[in-house]
C-alpha cells in the first residue's frame, strides 16, 4: 500500500550545467596498514578511547549504518574517549594520508559516501551527553545522542523543541544540514586538532557555514539549543485519516488548496493522511475542517509530545537499520495536487511491477515555514528558506533483490525529474539532508552561498579531510 505523509515539523536550487571541479578525499591513494599505525603505543590514546577491527563485535558497532546501499567500507574503527584524541585521528590522517568518516547516528546515506573506501570510522556514537538548564532554557547534546534520547528528558522538564520527523538519526548531525534557529553554538574540533567554541560571537565567518553546510568544517563534539516551554501543557492534537486510492485526487486537491498557507501551529500531517496540531482540539478541528469534511475513515487522539514520533505509527518501521534503502528527494515551494497525483499513480505501478518493493513510501513534508522564512536569508548558509516541504521518495527492498534495486533507482530519477517541474522552482532544489547524492553542489548549497562557502571550506579545512559527505569545492565557480 503507498503510504503518503505530510508532516509539518518545523525544519529547515538553481542547477547549473557547468561542472565545478571537487577536490579529492584520500581514497583514490594507496593507504597505509591501519592496524600498527592505530595501535602503536606512541598513540598514548586516552583509557577510554577504543580501536577495533573487521571481525569483532566492537568494529561492527562502530560501522553499522541505517542503510546498506551504496556502503562506504572501513578497515578499521576508533571510539575516541576525549576530544584531544579526536585532534589526534585528524592529524594522523593528514600526515598518513587516509580516509575517515565520522559517525554519530549511522544515517547518512548519500550515495557519495560510497566513494569512501577501505578507510577508518571515527565514532562518536557513544558520546551521549545530555543537560538541560531550566533556568537558561537551553539543551546541549553530544553527537550520539539521537531524537529519541531527547524526547523524554525534555518534556520531564517542561520543554519542547522543533526535530525531525523520525526518532533514530543524531539530532547534531541532522543539525548541521540546517539553517535551525534553535541553535546556540557548537563545540568543535577543527582539521588543525585544536578545539574551538562556534557561536554568533566566536568564530563568526564559521557560525555562518555551520548552519547548512557544518558537515564540512571539522567533527561537532556538542552542541547547545534554545528550547521552548510546553505548548497547551504538552498536549498535541493528532488525527489520521485513512483513503482508497480512488480518492487520492480529491485528497490531494483539499491540500492544495486549503493548506498553501498552513497556520503556524500545524504541525505533522500520513493516503494515510497524519495530521498533528500543536494545540487544543477545538482550535485543530477548526483548522482541519477541509480535511474532516472529507469523511474518510478517521482516528484522533491527544497526545503528549514526548510521544508524537512515536505514535504515527511510522517510525519503528523506519528506524531499522541495516537495509537496502535508496532516496530520491526535493524541496518544494508550492503544493501542487497534479503533481501529488502524477506521483502516486507511478508508485502504484511500481508496486504492481515490482512487488519486492512495497515497502517503499512516497512521503510529502508539508509544513508552516513562517519560522524558517522570518530568518533573514544571508545570516546562514542555509539556501532554501522559501520551501514549504520536501518530497521524499523512500524506496527499500530486500538485499539481494538486483532487479527491485535497478528499478527503484530509475524510477527515483524520473520522480525527481517529474516532481521538480511542479515544486515551484524553476529547478532542481533539494535539502542537504535529504540529497540523493548525484546532486549537483548549486542543487544543494545554492549558487549564491557557494563563493562564501567555498572560502570557508579553503580556511578551516584545506586538506579537505571531509570529502564524501557533499562535499564543497575549495573554489567556486
Amino acid at each position: 500500500m503507498a503510504r503518503f505523509r505530510l508532516s509539518s515539523l518545523l525544519a529547515f536550487l538553481c542547477v547549473l550545467e557547468n561542472a565545478v571541479a571537487l577536490p579529492q578525499g584520500y581514497s583514490h591513494e594507496p593507504k597505509p596498514d591501519l592496524k600498527p599505525l592505530l595501535t602503536d603505543p606512541v598513540r598514548k590514546w586516552s583509557l577510554n578511547t577504543t580501536v577495533s577491527f573487521p571481525s569483532s563485535p566492537a568494529f561492527d558497532t562502530s560501522t553499522e549504518r541505517w542503510t546498506i546501499a551504496d556502503p562506504p567500507t572501513y578497515v578499521a574503527a576508533i571510539r575516541p574517549g576525549t576530544e584531544e584524541d579526536i585532534g589526534k585521528v585528524m592529524n594522523l590522517a593528514k600526515a598518513k594520508r587516509f580516509p575517515f568518516l565520522t559517525r554519530g547516528g549511522g544515517h547518512g546515506y548519500a550515495a557519495s559516501l560510497g566513494n569512501f573506501q577501505l578507510g577508518l570510522s571515527l565514532d562518536l556514537s557513544q558520546w551521549k551527553h545530555l543537560k538541560i538548564d531550566k533556568k537558561a532554557q537551553t539543551l546541549t547534546v553530544g553527537p550520539g545522542i539521537t531524537f529519541a534520547e531527547i524526547f523524554d528528558p525534555l518534556f520531564n522538564a517542561g520543554f519542547y523543541i522543533q526535530t525531525g520527523s523520525c526518532s533514530c538519526p543524531s539530532m547534531i548531525g541532522v543539525t548541521l544540514g540546517g539553517g535551525i534557529g534553535r541553535l546556540m553554538s557548537v563545540r568543535m574540533v577543527g582539521t588543525d586538532g585544536k578545539v574551538i567554541t562556534v557561536s554568533a560571537t566566536s568564530h563568526p565567518d564559521l557560525w555562518w557555514g555551520v548552519r547548512g553546510a557544518g558537515a564540512n568544517f571539522g567533527v561537532v563534539t556538542s552542541a547547545t539549543y534554545t528550547v521552548h516551554p510546553l505548548v497547551n501543557r504538552g498536549d498535541v492534537f493528532v488525527a489520521d485519516f485513512y483513503l482508497p486510492p480512488a480518492r487520492s485526487r480529491e485528497y490531494f486537491d483539499m491540500v492544495e488548496a486549503n493548506y498553501s498557507n498552513m497556520p503556524a501551529n500545524l504541525a505533522q500531517a500520513q493516503l494515510v493522511g497524519n495530521w498533528v496540531y500543536y494545540g487544543t482540539e477545538k482550535k485543530a478541528r477548526k483548522v482541519l475542517s477541509p480535511v474532516f469534511n472529507l469523511n474518510a475513515t478517521s482516528s484522533t487522539r491527544i497526545v503528549q509530545w514526548n510521544e508524537l514520533i512515536s505514535s504515527g505509527g511510522f517510525d519503528e518501521f523506519i528506524c531499522q537499520p541495516n537495509q537496502p534503502r535508496s532516496l530520491f528527494s526535493l524541496n518544494q515551494k508550492i503544493y501542487s495536487a497534479d503533481g501529488y497525483q502524477a506521483g502516486f499513480k507511478k508508485i502504484e505501478e511500481y508496486f504492481y511491477d515490482h512487488p519486492g518493493g512495497r515497502n517503499t513510501t512516497l512521503i510529502f513534508e508539508n509544513f508552516p515555514n513562517q519560522a524558517v522564512a522570518a530568518v533573514p536569508d544571508d545570516s546562514t548558509a542555509f539556501p532554501w528558506r522559501d520551501f514549504k516541504g520536501f518530497i521524499q521518495v523512500n524506496f527499500a527492498w530486500m538485499a539481494g533483490d538486483e532487479a527491485t534495486a535497478r528499478a527503484s533507482n530509475k524510477l527515483g530519477e524520473e520522480l525527481r525529474n517529474q516532481f521538480a517541474a511542479t515544486s515551484g522552482y524553476s529547478e532542481k532544489a533539494v535539502f542537504v539532508n535529504y540529497a540523493h547524492g548525484d546532486e549537483s553542489i548549486e542543487n544543494i548549497y545554492g549558487k549564491r552561498k557557494l563563493p562564501r562557502l567555498s572560502q570557508l571550506k579553503k580556511k578551516y579545512d584545506p586538506s579537505n579531510l571531509f570529502a564524501y559527505n557533499h562535499p564543497l569545492p575549495m573554489h567556486y565557480p
